[in-house]
């Protein structure tokens, strides 16, 4: 049975397709913008000098300094060079790092902004943004920082290694799971979180093998903007909670960060969201909604353990004292212990348990 709900779609502009970048310019045009910044990483600089090739008259150069996190003082950095750019729209070409930055620099001058994601990380589609000062991550939610238009190129993810295809993937599953039982889930919200997760984990078991398989390529990238879609529209919980903590607590890759916590944290939500669990079992073709999760991740030969990525051990009891500080909404109740002992098992790598019955997670 369908209940009451609410959906309200995001005012944004997406161009889907191969050798969609060409249209670049055009985009700009569209805008009402004539100069623009384009934004990288360093190790995107290049492929940021040959977009400003193609934007020609419009492109007012370049900053080549997005990191992971959206540090303060690196967007301190860009607004210097916006400034002497002249530049009155950016073009952020890269994964979450470049989008992080143009939606900071859009916060603090409302400048106008044209995404052309190369990575599946789906934070082009939504008005979130998560920054860092001192060591804390901390995240905002507003249509000032909702990208004007998105460009999505599949030629782009053609030279994506597979490791970065098989985390940046898993990590826009994550947004689907939790769209599954956000709060303010709605029926349309749901089905194309089920449509990104099927498609998204068929696709990227390929692409771990056959790095340059066009159709997977291409319907890796649809089941990310799906996936996208879902985070900007819905709210999320647990894992993306989790994720923020111990990304700007210990510097930890963001993608793999969500890659190694995600099927821990749905184990842990299990009990008291059956229907997201029967939508993921149904989308993964899998017995267990964790299990398949966890399973997939170990079949993409990606790593498992937060150990592995940089975490300290002495780092769990932090990060289990952080996480329950202004917890997001949660369908299960969050405790300091079963976040402790969610994190130490996600923190050994170790499969995550037989999901508990109801009454015995309330």
């Amino acid at each position: 049975m369908i209940e009451t709900f609410t959906y309200e779609a995001l005012p944004i502009r997406v161009r889907f397709g191969r050798g969609a970048i060409a249209e670049a310019g055009v985009e700009v045009g569209k805008l009402g913008a004539t100069r623009a910044l384009v934004l990288t990483t360093p190790q995107q600089a290049a492929e940021g000098e040959k977009l400003g090739v193609e934007l020609g008259a419009a492109y007012a150069g370049l900053f080549a300094g997005a990191t992971m996190h959206t540090p303060v003082g690196v967007t301190e950095a860009a607004l210097e060079a916006l400034k002497a750019s002249g530049a009155d729209c950016v073009v952020a070409l890269g994964g979450g790092s470049t989008t992080g930055l143009g939606k900071a620099l859009a916060l603090r001058t409302g400048i106008s902004q044209v995404v052309i994601p190369t990575t599946y990380a789906g934070s082009e589609m939504t008005p979130i943004l998560g920054e860092t000062r001192d060591g804390q991550k901390t995240t905002i939610r507003s249509l000032d920082v909702l990208p004007e238009t998105v460009i999505y190129d599949v030629n782009l993810t053609l030279s994506l290694p597979p490791g970065l295809t098989a985390t940046s993937g898993v990590n826009a599953i994550a947004h689907a799971v939790e769209a599954l039982y956000a709060r303010d889930r709605n029926p349309v919200i749901s089905l194309m979180a089920e449509d990104g997760i099927r498609t998204l984990s068929g696709a990227l078991p390929i692409l771990i093998h056959e790095p340059a398989n066009l159709e997977a390529r291409t319907q890796a990238l649809y089941g990310a903007w799906l996936c996208g879609c879902c985070l900007g529209a819905v709210g999320m919980a647990l894992h993306h909670k989790l994720c923020h903590t111990l990304g700007g607590t210990f510097d930890l890759p963001h993608a793999e960060t969500h890659t190694i916590v995600l099927p821990h944290a749905v184990a842990y939500n299990a009990p008291a969201a059956p229907e997201a669990m029967a939508a993921i079992t149904r989308a993964l073709g899998a017995p267990d909604a964790a299990q398949g999760l966890f399973d997939l991740v170990r079949a993409l030969g990606v790593p498992r353990a937060l150990s592995q990525i940089g975490m300290p051990e002495e780092g769990i009891e932090r990060a289990a004292d952080i996480a329950v500080q202004n917890p997001y909404w949660n369908p299960r109740p969050v405790t300091r212990d079963g976040i402790r002992d969610l994190i130490a098992n996600a923190y050994a790598g170790e499969r995550p348990g037989a999901a508990r019955s109801a009454e015995e997670a309330a």
